[in-house]
């Protein structure tokens, strides 16, 4: 049960935010593939130590934005480093804790979630006496700031969770998740953060969602419970937390809004990305582990619903995003690790 605690502790991890500052980083070295993983080619580790997690592309694959506890922090700080694993540079101050970085397409600005207007400390951990939970911390708010961290602006200010933000492609909307109405639900607004509009309304936790190459569908994460699951999963979210245990895949074209629910396992499938030729969709799932702990990466076609096994790692693998070219593929795994616990940053070669 640690173990799973250790891994799934990333989903929710912390940054603040700030200027510049350029950090340790060790050589980037290729990595064994595992037998069985055949989509990849050329795999390499970008980061070494520590736990670093949500590595996503710059909109022309030159460089990631991520987010990483390293160096004795207590909190997650944002960092941003070229591709190939060079010029590591942190560009948040690590005040409260913050969560999910995007980089824009045009490269003028990031977003994140960050608790820092509550506070300068790290917010309690979630009491696991209730089982595996998130915290939804209700201070997070989002904001955006110039890629060296500076030039803060705030685009969210209601009461509670506003976190999970990510750029359409066409740098036009940021989609986000929120539980301003009372349940936990997805919200499309522009980049000053104007123009609210919800998207989702059923019952259950909705987020962790991903616009499509050409901004006109999302891919996300949701909860449907039923019965006393739902009654549990609202008095849960009554005292700030959720319990991921049983997420499925959907997707949806913004203009009908008619979601398509993709898997229907009972597990924690999570981190989905739509490839650059939209029929497909990559996503982290415990689906092949009876015990749960260990997750591995997958693919679903959207059309058949066809599910493949993509890594094969008897640790975690997730958080996978495809470089908008569609060659490259960037993901965070346990693998290798030098110590137990660590998470990393991958990149690889993606053979179709």
């Amino acid at each position: 049960m640690k173990k799973y605690l250790i891994i799934l502790s990333a989903l929710l991890i912390v940054v603040g935010c700030g200027k510049k500052e350029a950090a340790k980083q060790e050589p980037v070295k290729p990595v064994t593939i595992v037998e069985g993983e055949t989509h990849f080619s050329n795999t390499k580790q970008l980061t070494f130590g520590g736990e670093n997690a949500e590595a996503y592309f710059s909109y022309d694959g030159s460089q990631l934005i991520m987010q990483s506890k390293r160096d004795g922090a207590e909190c997650d700080a944002i960092y941003t480093l070229n591709a190939d694993g060079s010029d590591l540079k942190k560009v948040s101050s690590g005040n409260g804790t913050t969560t999910c970085s995007f980089l824009a397409p045009d490269g003028k600005s990031i977003i994140y979630a960050s608790t820092h207007l509550g506070g300068d400390a790290c917010p309690p951990k979630p009491d696991m006496s209730r089982g595996y939970v998130w915290a939804l911390y209700n201070t997070y708010d989002i904001f955006a700031a110039d890629p060296d961290g500076s030039n803060i602006r705030q685009l969210t200010s209601e009461k509670g969770y506003d976190a999970e933000a990510v750029y359409s492609p066409k740098g036009d909307k940021i989609i986000f998740t929120s539980v301003r109405t009372g349940d936990l639900e997805l919200f499309i607004m522009n980049p000053d953060g104007s123009e609210v509009e919800q998207i989702t309304d059923m019952p259950g936790y909705d987020g962790g969602a991903f616009f499509s190459i050409d901004g006109e569908s999302i891919v996300w994460r949701a909860s449907r419970p039923e019965g006393d699951d739902l009654k549990s999963y609202q008095e849960l979210l009554a005292d700030g937390f959720i319990r991921p245990s049983k997420l499925e895949l959907f997707v949806m074209n913004l203009k009908d809004r008619k979601p398509i629910q993709l898997t229907n396992n009972g597990k924690a499938n999570f981190g989905p990305y739509m490839h650059p030729n939209m029929k497909t969709i990559i996503f982290c799932s415990n689906m092949d582990d009876p015990k749960g702990r260990n997750f591995d990466l997958y693919t679903v076609d959207i059309e058949t619903k066809e599910v493949e096994r993509i890594t094969y790692n008897d640790t975690f693998d997730g958080f996978p995003m495809f470089s908008h070219d569609g060659k490259k593929l960037v993901f965070a795994s346990n693998r290798d690790n030098k110590v137990r616990g660590e998470t990393n940053i991958f990149i690889t070669d993606w053979i179709e």
